[in-house]
């Protein structure tokens, strides 16, 4: 018999392998039960509702994504390879994760709670905020000019990931969101 908090760790991640269907059908609580073999009930013995299991996956993606962010920001002196390597992360955490990336893009969200999508949108913008803190870095290491306006150069790269990781799950897992990325990089810095 499992643990209460096994047994939560393999709800999660019961959800997020049935996210990785790429015809991207409803997760019901009694498709989640079926697959694991309990009861309706049993699951919500560990999570009050449906919409409390997909905040658990957000806050994994948070605290995966964000761990990744942080230690970017401590180690890497240089704001332009900061950017670089966040931007490279998040893309990348979306292609290891695919059922995730369905979550990322409000794509799994669309018929639960709408409270959902907004902690999704508070997610992209802490990441734009990490990516504005990273180019004023480059501005004042004077990589960038003093004039750049690294607010909407944040929100450009924001919508570049997210039109990645939009293609990605659209295509069916198959268009990895680090494609072309060794030509699309110079691009989005205004370095091509």
């Amino acid at each position: 018999m499992a643990l209460a908090g096994e047994r939560k760790l393999q709800i999660l991640q019961t959800i997020a392998t049935m996210l990785e269907n790429p015809a991207g059908e409803k997760i019901t609580t009694a498709a989640l039960a079926a697959k694991l073999a309990v009861s309706e009930a049993a699951l919500y013995r560990h999570f009050p509702s449906k919409a409390r299991m997909f905040e658990g996956l957000i806050e994994f993606i948070e605290t995966a994504l964000f761990s990744v962010v942080g230690q970017i920001a401590a180690a890497e002196e240089h704001g332009l390879r900061q950017v670089e390597l966040m931007l490279a992360a998040a893309l990348r955490f979306a292609g290891k994760n695919r059922g995730l990336a369905r979550v990322m893009v409000g794509d799994a969200l669309v018929h639960e709670n709408p409270r959902l999508q907004a902690r999704i949108n508070q997610l992209f913008e802490r990441l734009e905020a990490s990516l504005k803190q990273a180019l004023k870095i480059a501005v004042a290491q004077g990589v960038l000019p003093a004039a750049h306006d690294c607010q909407a150069h944040a929100d450009l790269l924001v919508c570049h990931v997210l039109g990645r990781l939009q293609r990605f799950v659209k295509s069916g897992f198959k268009d990895d969101p680090l494609s072309h990325w060794p030509t699309q990089w110079p691009v989005l810095v205004g370095r091509a």
